[in-house]
Formats: C-alpha cells, sequence, structure tokens
C-alpha cells in the first residue's frame, strides 16, 4: 500500500490544482499575459547537463533514444536558463527528488502551458534515472524528479526515463528533505521562490543548469 500511495503522489503532485501541502491553494493567475515559451528545439542524441547546486556539481547525462519528446523539452528548459535559481521543493527519502518550478512564477507559466506528448517507456525507474512527472496523459511541462530508489512500479504508470545521474549521487541523496511534502506546489506556482525563501528556507537549489557538452 505504501508504494501504491508513493506512486499516486508523484502522479497527482506534478502538475494539478490539487495540493500534497498542507496550505488552502490559491488559484493560478490567469495565462494569457504570460510570455510564450522560446520555440522547440531538437535535442542532441546524448547530452551532458551540470547541475551547480547548493550542495556541489551533479551531472545528468540525457538520451534522446529513451524519450525524445522529453529530451528534446529538458534540452529547451536548460539552454534557456529556466532551472537556475529552482528548488528541489519535494524531497521524499527512498523515493524521489522533485524540481522544476522557477524562481520566477511568470517564467513557469509560459512554459506550463505548453504540455508534450508522452513517450512510451523504454528504459526502467531505476535509482539514479531522471524522468518528468505527470497529472496524467500527455501533461507533461517542466517538473521532474531524479529517482532515488528502484521505482520499477513507474514504469507500469508510463513514467518514461530521459537519463540518469552520473555524478553526484551522494549529493541527490543528501538534499535537504525535512519539509517533505509540506510546500504547495500552486504556492510556488504562484509566488516564486518569494514563498519558499519565506516558508521554506533550507530547501536546497539549482544555482545554475548548463548543457556541457554532447555525450559520446
Amino acid at each position: 500500500m505504501i508504494q501504491i500511495r508513493e506512486a499516486v503522489l508523484l502522479l497527482v503532485c506534478a502538475v494539478s490544482v490539487l495540493t500534497c501541502g498542507r496550505e488552502v491553494p490559491p488559484r493560478e493567475p490567469q495565462r494569457e499575459t504570460a510570455p510564450a515559451p522560446p520555440e522547440a528545439v531538437q535535442a542532441p542524441d546524448s547530452f551532458l547537463v551540470a547541475l551547480a547546486t547548493s550542495r556541489g556539481r551533479v551531472a545528468l547525462v540525457v538520451h534522446r533514444s529513451w524519450a525524445p519528446r522529453g529530451a528534446d523539452r529538458f534540452y529547451a528548459l536548460v539552454r534557456n536558463g529556466f532551472f537556475d535559481g529552482a528548488r528541489f521543493f519535494r524531497v521524499v527519502r527512498g523515493f524521489v527528488v522533485q524540481f522544476g518550478l522557477p524562481a520566477d512564477p511568470q517564467l513557469g507559466r509560459a512554459w506550463s502551458s505548453q504540455p508534450i506528448q508522452d513517450d512510451p517507456v523504454r528504459h526502467p525507474n531505476g535509482r539514479g534515472t531522471v524522468a518528468f512527472a505527470s497529472a496524467g496523459p500527455n501533461t507533461r511541462t517542466t517538473q521532474v524528479f531524479i529517482n532515488l530508489a528502484d521505482n520499477l512500479r513507474l514504469d507500469a504508470l508510463g513514467f518514461s526515463p530521459i537519463g540518469a545521474v552520473v555524478e553526484g549521487s551522494g549529493i541527490v541523496d543528501s538534499l535537504y528533505g525535512q519539509y517533505g511534502e509540506r510546500p504547495s506546489q500552486d504556492s510556488i506556482r504562484l509566488r516564486g521562490d518569494a514563498y519558499l525563501a519565506r516558508a521554506y528556507p533550507n530547501l536546497d537549489r539549482i544555482r545554475s543548469a548548463t548543457i556541457v557538452r554532447e555525450w559520446r
């Protein structure tokens, strides 16, 4: 039952109007005023992303053959500085670390209005793999999680890994997780880092995310 509950939390907490936090979720502002995100681009076959975090360096390798739509979206997000300043807002020990709600809420609204189609699951959700969160079929936008364990039950739920951690797995394991599920995703969407800095100041952050090179 615990494993089923964790999988459902991941599904619901991603891009849903529901919340796993304890706050009453505020309504998100109308999206008509949000700027359009940059044009989509095709990612290289494989590429290395360096995350400079508040705990140290973490490196991810993304393989387009695993999940091409997801890889393309992640590539575009990193290239446009989307993750710079973003917090690791959800840390569930033995399950996942989740990020992808930006410090600037206006930037988040721009990208969240452009969901991408699902990719078939071609690689299992093993420890250290990276995948997009979702709220159901074809709802992936910007939220990403790193598996802290072999969460193979997520394969059947349609979570398709795009890559894996190749450096800094110990840093990922050490990210601040005492807040658990409490940060309200709707509050992050509405107020960005101002909300987290006030209510959950100890959360670790991504100082910068950079595409280092294509991976051979």
